[in-house]
C-alpha cells in the first residue's frame, strides 16, 4: 500500500486550545477588521479583532454566570450569521463543548443530538427553532436553558454577566489542552442515526497553523472570504476557526437567494462552497447568456476558456492565437463573471464532491483558480487541498502537512494525522470498525499517483455490483449529469439487476430558464416539465454523451424523470447536500419497478 505522509510545518504546544487563536489574534492586530456585519443591504460594518473578542468575552462571563461548567455541552441552531462564531468562541473561552445543530433539523433530529451530547443549553436562532425544541424538550432533560438569539438574548446573558471578572475567563479558557473535545459535530446521516464526531483542539489549532503557512497567497492577513454554506457544517467551521487564526475577514450571507449580490458588495478574495455552487454559477450565466442572444459567444467564450487553461498544463503552452481569442473573450464574458462574484476573487475552495476536470479549466482560465479540497467531518474538514502554485486539475491536492494517507487494498482512502477525529462519541463499536490504529478509514475510494494526488472515484458501500458481476461507481455517472443545467440530482441505481439506470430530478432555479430559452412555456410545472419532450430529449443527450466515457456495461441504460425536485426539505438529501441513497430508493420504489419490469434497456424513457 502507497502511503504519503507530510511532516508539520509547526508544532503547538500541548497546553495551547482554540481559544488561543483568538487571545493570540487580538494581541497581534487589534484593529484589523475579523468579521464585517452587512448593517443593511450592500453596506457593511467591520468588527475588529479586539472587538471581537471582547464581545466573546462578554458572552463567556454570561455563560459562566448562567452556570455553565468547563466540560459541558452546549448546542447552537442557527443559520450561518455572525452571532454564530461569537457564540462558538465564547463557549471555548469558559472551557466548554460547542455541539452544532443544523436549522433545518427536525425535531427527532434535535432531540437525538442533544440527548445523545448531554447538552445542558442551547441557543436558538428564532421562535420557529424553539418551538422546535419545545417538541422534545422532554426527551432532551439535561438542556435546562435555552437562549434566542432574535429575542435579544445574547444581550440579556451579556447583562447578566457582568460581575463575572476578566480573570475568571482567562482561568476558564486555560482549561482545556490540545488533546481535549473542542466540539461534537454529528454527522449528515445519509443512513441510520448521526454519528457524534469527536473533534479535539488539536485538529482546529494545528490544522489552522499549517494550513496558513501553507496557502500564504489564499490565507493572509487583510484577505477576505464570504461565508454561505452552513456553519453547523465542519467545512464552513474550520474556515472560521482558520480565518481568525490568519486575520482573514469574513462576512456571512446565509440566504442563497442573496449569495450574488452579498458577493458584489463584499468583494471577497476568496470563497469557499460545494461544487453544486460552481455548477449553478456557470448554469446560470449560460441560460442569462442564451436569454440574451449571446448563447453561442458565451459557449465559445467557455470552449476557448478550458482549451486555454489547459494549453498551460503543456510544456509549450497556449499559442498565440489561443492568447488571443482567451483575451477577446476576458472582455466580453470573462471579466463579466469575475465581477459579479465582487471582481476580487482569485480562489476558490472547493469541497464534498469532486469538481470535475471541465469546470476547473473554465474557471481557473477566466482567473478564479478552485483549489479542490479533500476530507471529512471526522477529519475536522480538509486534509487535502491543491495549492495554487502545484494544481492538477481534476484531482484532489496533496495533503496539509501533518497528515497522512494510504490506499488500502481495496482502494479504500486511509487518512492520519493532527485533525483525526479522538473518536464516535459514545459508540465504541463504530470507532473500532473505522479506525484501524492511528489510521480512519474513510469509506471512499480513490487512487493516489506518484506525486501524491488524490482521484476520488467515488464511496466503498455506493458502488453497484449489476447481475452480470460488473462493479460501477456511481459518481462518474452522476457527477457529469449534475452539470447539466436541467438536472437538479442524478441518482445511479442497477445493485444486483441486468443494467444500470438512474433516477433524475429537474433543477427548479434553472427550469424555467431553460425552457424559456427553447422556446417553451416557462411555467411548466416539474411533474408537466417531467413529461415534455424536449426536456426529456435534452436528458437524454446529456446521458449519451456521460455513456460516452464508460463501458457498455457500466452506461445508463434506461432513466426516469422524477416529478417533484429531491431536496434537503423533501428528505431526500442531508443539509450538507449529500444524497439519502436509501431514503431515494425506498420513496421511489414504483419508478425503480418500472425501470426494470417494462422489458430490456430500451431508450423508453418516462416520468413518474
Amino acid at each position: 500500500m502507497k502511503t504519503y505522509d507530510v511532516a508539520p510545518i509547526v508544532v503547538s504546544d500541548e497546553s495551547e486550545n482554540i481559544s488561543d487563536l483568538l487571545a493570540n489574534r487580538a494581541q497581534k492586530t487589534p484593529n484589523l477588521p475579523l468579521f464585517a456585519i452587512e448593517s443593511s443591504p450592500g453596506q457593511w460594518e467591520d468588527v475588529s479583532a479586539k472587538a471581537f473578542e471582547e464581545q466573546v468575552i462578554s458572552v463567556a462571563k454570561g455563560l459562566i454566570a448562567a452556570g455553565i461548567q468547563p466540560g459541558q455541552a452546549v448546542g447552537i441552531m442557527s443559520r450561518t450569521r455572525y452571532e454564530w462564531t461569537v457564540l462558538d468562541f465564547a463557549i471555548w473561552y469558559i472551557g466548554a463543548v460547542s455541539v452544532p445543530v443544523y436549522e433545518s433539523s427536525a425535531p427527532s433530529q434535535i432531540e437525538w443530538i442533544l440527548s445523545d451530547s448531554d447538552c445542558v443549553a442551547l441557543f436558538v436562532e428564532n421562535d420557529e427553532h424553539k418551538a422546535r425544541f419545545q417538541e422534545i424538550m422532554a426527551s432532551a432533560p439535561l438542556c435546562r436553558q435555552v437562549w434566542t438569539i432574535d429575542n435579544g438574548d445574547i444581550e440579556l446573558l451579556v447583562r447578566e454577566g457582568r460581575s463575572v471578572t476578566d480573570d475568571e475567563v482567562q482561568a476558564r479558557r486555560r482549561i482545556p489542552k490540545l488533546s481535549d473535545l473542542a466540539t461534537i459535530i454529528y454527522t449528515s446521516g445519509t443512513t441510520g442515526k448521526p454519528k457524534g464526531c469527536e473533534l479535539t483542539h488539536r485538529g482546529f489549532v494545528e490544522l489552522s497553523k499549517n494550513a496558513t503557512l501553507e496557502l500564504p497567497m489564499v490565507v493572509k492577513e487583510g484577505n477576505s472570504t464570504l461565508l454561505f454554506i452552513p456553519l453547523a457544517h465542519v467545512f464552513a467551521r474550520f474556515i472560521s476557526v482558520l480565518a481568525v487564526h490568519g486575520g482573514v475577514k469574513v462576512g456571512h450571507q446565509p440566504d442563497s437567494k442573496n449569495v450574488g449580490p452579498a458577493m458584489a458588495s463584499f468583494k471577497p478574495h476568496f470563497l469557499l462552497a460545494v461544487p453544486r455552487v460552481f455548477e449553478k454559477v456557470y448554469n446560470s450565466a449560460e441560460q442569462k447568456a442564451e436569454a440574451a442572444g449571446k448563447g453561442n459567444i458565451f459557449r465559445k467564450a467557455a470552449y476557448t476558456a478550458i482549451a486555454y487553461s489547459k494549453a498551460l498544463d503543456t510544456p509549450k503552452g497556449p499559442g498565440l492565437g489561443l492568447k488571443i481569442q482567451h483575451k477577446l473573450f476576458d472582455v466580453l464574458v470573462y471579466k463579466k463573471l469575475r465581477a459579479a462574484m465582487g471582481g476580487r476573487v482569485d480562489y476558490a475552495v472547493s469541497g464534498g464532491a469532486p469538481l470535475g476536470a471541465r469546470l476547473g479549466h473554465f474557471y481557473r482560465a477566466i482567473g478564479l483558480i478552485v483549489l479542490e479540497g479533500y476530507g471529512l467531518t471526522e477529519t475536522t474538514a480538509p486534509a487535502m487541498i491543491g495549492r495554487p502554485n502545484s494544481l492538477k486539475i481534476g484531482k484532489v491536492g496533496r495533503m496539509l502537512p501533518g497528515t497522512g494517507i494510504k490506499i488500502a487494498e481495496d482502494g479504500e482512502i486511509w487518512l492520519r494525522g493532527i485533525n483525526i477525529m479522538r473518536g464516535y462519541w459514545r459508540n465504541p463499536a463504530a470507532t473500532a470498525a473505522t479506525m484501524e490504529g492511528e489510521w480512519f478509514k474513510t469509506g471512499d475510494i480513490g487512487e493516489l499517483d506518484e506525486d501524491g494526488f488524490l482521484s476520488i472515484t467515488g464511496r466503498k458501500k455506493e458502488l453497484i455490483v449489476t447481475a452480470g458481476g460488473k462493479n460501477v461507481a456511481p459518481a462518474p455517472l452522476e457527477d457529469p449529469l449534475r452539470a447539466n443545467p436541467l438536472i437538479g440530482q442524478a441518482i445511479v441505481v442497477g445493485d444486483q439487476k441486468p443494467f444500470v439506470a438512474a433516477l433524475i430530478s429537474l433543477d427548479p432555479e434553472m427550469l424555467p430558464m431553460w425552457l424559456a430559452n427553447h422556446g417553451l412555456n416557462k411555467d411548466l410545472s416539474l411533474a408537466e416539465a417531467a413529461k415534455e419532450p424536449a426536456v426529456i430529449a435534452e436528458i437524454q443527450t446529456a446521458v449519451d454523451r456521460v455513456n460516452k466515457s464508460v463501458s457498455k456495461a457500466e452506461s445508463i441504460r434506461k432513466f426516469v424523470v422524477l416529478t417533484q425536485e429531491l431536496s434537503e426539505d423533501s428528505g431526500h438529501l442531508t443539509p450538507s447536500l449529500k444524497i439519502k441513497r436509501e431514503t431515494v430508493l425506498c420513496d421511489f420504489a414504483p419508478a425503480l419497478s418500472e425501470i426494470y419490469d417494462s422489458g430490456p434497456a430500451t431508450q423508453e424513457n418516462q416520468a413518474v
